[in-house]
């Protein structure tokens, strides 16, 4: 016994099956956590007057989806505090590896995809940062830049400086400033992205 499919479902699979081979294939690419990190200065208020400190995130980590979605949660033990501290106190001890904040975006796959080797891009992309309940969103300029067939870099694009009141308002942050031994600090906390996405 033959199927004989009506012409209008003959028309419809053709055309679905035309798409998919027009669409090119999404290459999984993921965070290498031992080249991903975020750095920030610092600028403690005191009666010295203004120092400037050095603070990193590090083993940044994160899977892109295959609609160029990555979510970023960042933990308090992927910082520099603990080795500045040494162990902490009971009550925050069993924060270290909960997110402090989780951020979101979104990247065009495809478009890296077609980066010959040495080439860069850049995207204005939108954060979405989720930290103590609140979610605040911001544009980031970002630059991508090819440096092997499986390998690109992430950088930004322009100066990025976060607001230190804002900063300092979050009750997460202001706890972990105050355990650094932060009563005040500048109004501007610049921060650059040094992070690498691979094709496993």
């Amino acid at each position: 016994m033959r199927l004989r499919l009506l012409p209008h479902a003959t028309a419809l699979g053709t055309s679905l099956f035309a798409l998919l081979l027009a669409l090119p294939a999404a290459a999984a690419w993921e965070l290498d956590p031992a080249r991903s990190r975020v750095s920030a200065t610092v600028v403690e208020l005191g009666p010295q007057g203004p120092i400037p400190r050095q603070h990193e995130v590090r083993r940044i980590a994160g899977t892109v989806e295959a609609d160029g979605t990555l979510r970023l949660p960042l933990r308090l033990d992927q910082t520099d505090v603990i080795e500045r501290l040494g162990p902490l106190p009971p009550w925050l001890s069993g924060l270290t590896e909960q997110p402090m904040a989780t951020v979101t975006t979104r990247f065009p796959p495809r478009r890296l995809e077609a980066l010959a080797v040495g080439e860069s891009l850049v995207e204005t992309l939108e954060f979405s940062v989720r930290s103590s309940g609140e979610t605040h969103r911001e544009p980031l300029a970002v630059r991508f830049t090819r440096e092997a067939s499986d390998r690109v870099r992430v950088t930004n694009a322009e100066r990025v400086a976060l607001d230190g009141r804002v900063l300092m308002a979050d009750p997460t942050v202001r706890s972990v400033m105050l355990l650094l031994g932060y009563e005040r600090i500048g109004d501007e906390v610049p921060v650059h992205l040094d992070a690498v996405l691979v094709q496993p």
